[in-house]
């Protein structure tokens, strides 16, 4: 009781529009760890002033993504400062394989963050309360000093010893530990679209559901299933619509996002700043400009899209994928999504090096096949139920 009091008041505080209904599954209790992980998750008070917890940025009415739609990058706990970088989904990381380089595909695989720089779960949930942009706690010790004083400070020493909390360093682990626990429970991993139904022989696809799964696949049309595989895996594994690797799509520069603005501490090239995404992390320029592969799964929920989220519509997304090559440049680098439909161009690549041309660029897709895509994508969004209108 005594927990479940701490997480409305931590909701209500943090604001980011989550059930208790949500966080406690009727089918499952969860376990004291991932109880605790839980508590860590919600815990607006772990940040540096106090009013950012994991939540409000992975908001879990949105997919477990960005709960500020406004704005394309993510704001941290100090207002006004702003990263480079569009929130992605927690949902499903838990299946990413720890960061590595395969000798047979030649790349680059898993890990955690769009670039990759932490090579598990659990190194990944120590990222945010250190970073100046984000949670802004000046180190370890500040956090776990947090938990020291919050109201489940005794739930922690249960689960990992009466001097669990005693050592930095051990603490700060366990804390990660707690938080990537939690993010494994089936809140974060529910496989329960219209599409999981479908596979399960539960589901009707709608005729342009069914169009749109087929231009999905087909390797002369959309061949989005080259990267985002949608069938299950050998294992049984449901389909997780990424296959984990990396890639510069050859998306331009935003000219909304607010990182352009940030001091020079945080960023000292102003506006002529370069996110060379996994090639900053393995100092490689044959990696510049390349991203994570993210899930499909929930994408009609986690706008805005692309590393730098630069595109607001998905439809727009699919659009820059079929006509990226075809469309002339647009005479300004740094046209919006909105001037760039209208001036019918795209923006030049932010990185122009590595961008994928093979997969994407010209799928000569007709408006229709466009709209059938869209379409299918929707059906990847969980909870679904078989009296859903419109299906």
């Amino acid at each position: 009781m005594q927990i479940l009091k701490f997480l409305i008041g931590a909701l209500l505080i943090s604001g980011c529009g989550v059930t208790i209904s949500e966080l406690l599954p009727p089918t499952e209790v969860l376990p004291p760890k991932e109880r605790l992980g839980e508590a860590l998750f919600f815990d607006p008070k772990l940040s540096s002033p106090a009013g950012q917890s994991c939540a409000s940025c992975h908001d879990s009415s949105r997919a477990f993504s960005t709960s500020n739609q406004t704005f394309p990058s993510s704001e941290g706990a100090i207002k006004g400062r702003f990263s480079a970088r569009n929130t992605p989904t927690a949902m499903y990381a838990a299946f990413s394989p720890h960061f590595h380089f395969d000798q047979t595909e030649g790349l680059y695989l898993g890990g955690q963050f769009v670039d990759g720089r932490a090579a598990t779960l659990e190194e990944q949930a120590k990222g945010p309360f250190l970073n100046p942009l984000e949670m802004n706690n000046p180190n370890a010790a500040a956090v776990v000093e947090k938990v020291r004083a919050s109201a489940y400070a005794d739930m922690f020493r249960q689960v990992y010893g009466p001097a669990a909390l005693d050592d930095v360093d051990s603490a700060f682990d366990k804390i990660a530990e707690a938080i990537a626990a939690f993010e494994r429970r089936p809140l974060f991993n529910r496989f329960t679209s219209k599409y999981d139904a479908y596979l399960a022989g539960n589901a009707r696809l709608t005729s342009q559901e069914l169009r749109g799964m087929r231009a999905f696949e087909d390797e002369k049309k959309g061949n989005c299933a080259a990267c985002h595989p949608s069938r299950p895996a050998a294992d049984g594994t449901p389909p997780l619509f990424t296959d984990f690797s990396y890639d510069n799509l050859g998306v331009g520069r935003n000219p909304h996002n607010r990182f352009y603005q940030q001091a020079a501490q945080f960023n000292p090239d102003g506006r002529t700043f370069v996110d060379r995404g996994l090639g900053a992390f393995t100092k490689l320029a044959s990696e510049d400009g390349k991203f994570k592969v993210p899930t499909l799964r929930n994408v009609t929920r986690t706008a805005p899209y692309l590393h730098n989220g630069y595109f607001n519509s998905l439809r727009n997304v699919v659009d820059f994928y079929n006509t990226r090559d075809v469309k002339p440049a647009c005479k300004n680098p740094f046209t919006d999504e909105a001037s760039a439909l209208m001036q019918r161009c795209w923006p030049v690549p932010e990185v122009g090096e590595n961008v994928n041309t093979d997969e994407l660029g010209n799928l000569k897709l007709s408006d229709q096949e466009v709209d059938d895509i869209v379409a299918f994508m929707h059906t990847l969004t969980d909870g679904w139920k078989p009296h859903s209108r419109g299906h």
